[in-house]
């Protein structure tokens, strides 16, 4: 499959990432699709983050990027955990961030950006346990349709 971005880009996304969820429970996933299948990228965004098993973390504190890179489309959704928990513009304003990098075509440096911003709200509302936070979700970036996760 092609991918939009290079193996280095790849592992430039997983590290911040990484680095992100350090000093939290909170999860964060990037999926890129060449075309988004639905009129709406936050429908999709929707669609993915349940296939992906974000809402299975036990604080419900997961955030998904989303980007469709052909049909220029992206959106930022989080569970219902972080959702209650930001402030009100939140995603609004990490969106417009993430956009500032796209429309410079700084793709990678955007989803930084946006992750660094959803780590930081995930950090404060949502600080690491030692004794009880693992890793729910794969830190890997999901391409096209995602697989179905396996039912509990």
């Amino acid at each position: 499959m092609y991918s939009p971005i290079t193996p280095q880009q790849e592992a430039a996304l997983v590290e911040a990432i990484r680095k992100a969820e350090l000093a939290t429970s909170g999860e964060i996933r990037v999926h890129l699709e060449e075309e988004c299948p639905t009129p709406e990228p936050m429908d999709r965004a929707a669609q993915v983050f349940g296939q992906l098993g974000m809402h299975r973390t036990a604080q419900r504190n997961g955030v998904l990027f989303y980007v469709a890179w052909a049909s220029r489309q992206f959106a930022v959704i989080g569970d219902a955990g972080i959702n209650a928990a930001v402030p009100d513009d939140f995603w609004e304003r990490t969106k417009e961030v993430v956009l500032s990098y796209f429309r410079r075509q700084q793709y990678v440096q955007g989803l930084e950006q946006g992750i660094q911003l959803a780590g930081e709200q995930l950090r404060h509302y949502f600080p690491h346990n030692a004794a009880t936070d693992q890793n729910e979700l794969d830190n890997s970036i999901s391409f096209g349709s995602p697989p179905k996760p396996p039912r509990s």
